[in-house]
């Protein structure tokens, strides 16, 4: 037993699991399959209660790689951290990665991920060049921008649904070495947020912000901003913090570790550490892009009964409003999470029918699973969310109704006619009342 399919370690029903060993294999002849890379989709998007994963990490191999361009072709279960260390030596990095390397290409495409830069390279999708999608039935399609561009739009967020990827090529982006150079900078609320950020976008290709969730009155939306560019090939960190270090969580605890007294503590303990006001300061890109990266199984904290995890867009017009009210209701409720991101995102259009960014400001954090009280929370920002005009990640999300995701991504409709017959998830069950494929 491989455990629960999602990051979230939600309960589900087992599913069946089959391995994908090579992008030669053909597809079995079973109903109700969803391809799988590494699970760390945090809700039901990755889960195919009672059907079958196709675990595709197998389909972990290179294909060719120009250190000349950049350009890099692998098989699509290769992860964001095999090509960092492929890559990073001859100058190239991921044009956009999400929060956590341990994703593979297959997954940054289904979810089109967005990253730290997203105001100046907009999502994954926007650097990649060229797919190839296997259907159920044996169909081979070679997807780009200009070969079959409805396909490779329709794949690009589109939640594994419309068929095994079976390889990928990317454009990587040029970088003088592992190293970052930046800025970290205190905030007491979001107005200042908003003014750092709207002064950082020009000079930065990376800013985002870290709030604490559960200070409350005049306290209420302080954080962190952290705004930083690729340093050059000249400059050279600590070396102890180039090594790195990797902890391991060896157990679930059998109550969740993060309540409000530890987030209390930990969130004011996080902001007034001196090394929260720095100038000019230097980040190895594995702290700096995965923090969370440096402890292994830590959503074990959350312990056995799992924790959802909440992602929004909000417009940027009142988006300083409904994230004060948010904010305001999560303190209250004494739920939330020690990694709290705030960012923006840029006006660049996704190409996927299905992708999450979109102009706007983005909130991002996880909340334990309280069963009811949690969920009554959820509702209530999903009502804020909904009432702005925004939209829910699905990556994230395993409780979203129905009515909302509609709202959400009115193209779903459009998008369903390219959902492989035999394709389905726990997740496009629960959102479109359908009950197969």
């Amino acid at each position: 037993m491989r455990g629960s399919p999602s990051w979230g370690r939600l309960p589900g029903a087992e599913p069946q699991w089959l391995a994908i060993g090579s992008r030669h294999q053909t597809l079995p002849a079973q109903a109700s399959m969803l391809p799988w890379g590494n699970g760390r989709s945090y809700g039901d998007s990755c889960r195919n209660d009672g059907g079958v994963l196709l675990a595709a990490g197998a389909l972990d191999r290179y294909i060719a790689f120009d250190p000349a361009t950049g350009i890099i072709e692998v098989e699509a279960g290769v992860q964001l951290a095999s090509i960092i260390a492929l890559a990073l030596p001859h100058g190239w990095f991921p044009a956009v990665t999400p929060g956590t390397r341990w994703v593979t290409v297959g997954g940054c495409i289904a979810n089109d991920v967005h990253g730290k830069n997203h105001h100046r390279a907009g999502s994954f999708g926007h650097h990649l060049l060229d797919f190839e999608l296997l259907r159920s039935d044996g169909t081979v399609l070679h997807c780009s921008p200009t070969e079959h561009r409805d396909w490779f739009d329709a794949t690009i967020g589109g939640l594994g649904l419309t068929g095994l990827i079976r390889r990928a090529r990317l454009q990587l982006q040029r970088v003088g070495g592992p190293w970052l150079r930046g800025d970290s900078l205190r905030f007491g609320g979001l107005a200042e947020f908003f003014a750092i950020s709207a002064c950082s976008e020009p000079d930065y290709a990376y800013t985002v912000a870290w709030l604490d969730c559960s200070a409350s009155g005049r306290h209420r939306g302080r954080g962190i901003f952290l705004r930083a560019n690729h340093a050059p090939a000249t400059v050279a960190g600590p070396q102890q913090e180039a090594a790195g270090r990797s902890l391991r969580l060896p157990f679930t605890p059998p109550l969740s570790a993060v309540n409000s007294l530890s987030l209390r503590a930990f969130n004011t303990l996080y902001f007034h550490r001196p090394a929260a006001q720095a100038r000019e300061r230097l980040w190895h890109y594995r702290p700096f892009f995965y923090p969370l990266d440096a402890i292994a199984d830590w959503n074990r904290l959350y312990g056995p009964r799992g924790f959802y995890q909440y992602q929004c867009v909000l417009p940027a017009a009142d988006a300083e409003t409904v994230l004060d009210e948010m904010l305001a209701r999560i303190a209250a409720s004494g739920l939330g999470s020690f990694l709290v991101v705030l960012k923006t995102f840029g006006a660049q259009r996704s190409r996927g029918l299905l992708s999450f960014a979109r102009p706007g400001v983005t909130l991002a954090l996880d909340f334990p699973n309280r069963g009811a009280a949690t969920l009554a929370l959820l509702d209530a920002l999903d009502r804020l969310t909904l009432d702005a005009g925004g939209a829910v990640y699905p990556a994230k999300d395993a409780r979203m109704s129905a009515a909302a995701f509609q709202q959400y991504f009115p193209q779903w409709q459009a998008f369903a006619r390219y959902i492989d017959p035999k394709f389905s998830s726990s997740f496009w069950r629960r959102v479109t009342g359908s009950t197969t494929a």
